[in-house]
């Protein structure tokens, strides 16, 4: 199972580690990553069998991230904060998409969730969530500027906050051990044959 998991300055609880490793053929692998503080808002990583119910763990980022982004402290969130706590657990959903969800709950008409109708919907977002999905999720943790790959500077700034004492050439050899394409980066496709390991 590989699992991202820490805190980070938002409150959330994320968590995972970047570890650098060579395997039996002395190449580099990503084993892990653990302590990253993404930005803008934290999220959650597991990859794991399908669940039946949410974890402790994940009942917690739901309420973290629902008080965190209920701005106005009203006990419910309008689209905006909807669209931004979602995001927080790793859903990036669209205007009409959160629209619609707010619409499906908003029994008074005044176009906010409430904390229990916003749990039922996370909840029910993560049990759904593939495998493939959460391997997209940490690529956007790693991929911080939102350029659509993994550079050496993405690298650098992990392992910074991850406290890993690696050096630039280290860091380099790890995205050229996977850089199918040889373009100094690590796209999306290639860290899915990362994290599944696929040749």
């Amino acid at each position: 199972m590989n699992k991202l998991n820490g805190s980070s300055s938002n409150g959330i609880s994320t968590s995972s580690t970047l570890q650098k490793k060579r395997n039996n053929n002395n190449r580099f692998a990503i084993s892990s990553i653990d302590n990253i503080n993404p930005t803008p808002a934290a999220t959650a990583l597991t990859i794991t069998p399908p669940q039946f119910q949410i974890s402790d763990e994940q009942r917690v980022e739901i309420k973290e991230a629902f008080d965190l982004f209920d701005i106005d402290k009203d006990g419910a969130l309008d689209p905006h904060e909807l669209k931004i706590a979602m995001r927080a657990l790793g859903f990036n959903e669209k205007k009409a998409e959160i629209l619609e969800i707010i619409h499906k709950f908003d029994e008074n008409n005044e176009g906010v969730i409430s904390f229990e109708d916003f749990n039922k919907v996370m909840s029910e977002k993560i049990l759904n969530r593939s495998p493939l999905d959460e391997i997209r999720k940490a690529f956007q943790l790693f991929d911080d500027d939102n350029t659509g790959k993994i550079s050496l500077n993405n690298l650098k700034r992990i392992a910074m906050e991850l406290g890993e004492n690696l050096d630039e050439e280290e860091l380099q050899a790890m995205i050229n051990e996977f850089d199918l394409d040889e373009d100094g980066e690590i796209n999306e496709e290639e860290f899915i044959r990362i994290m599944t390991d696929d040749p």
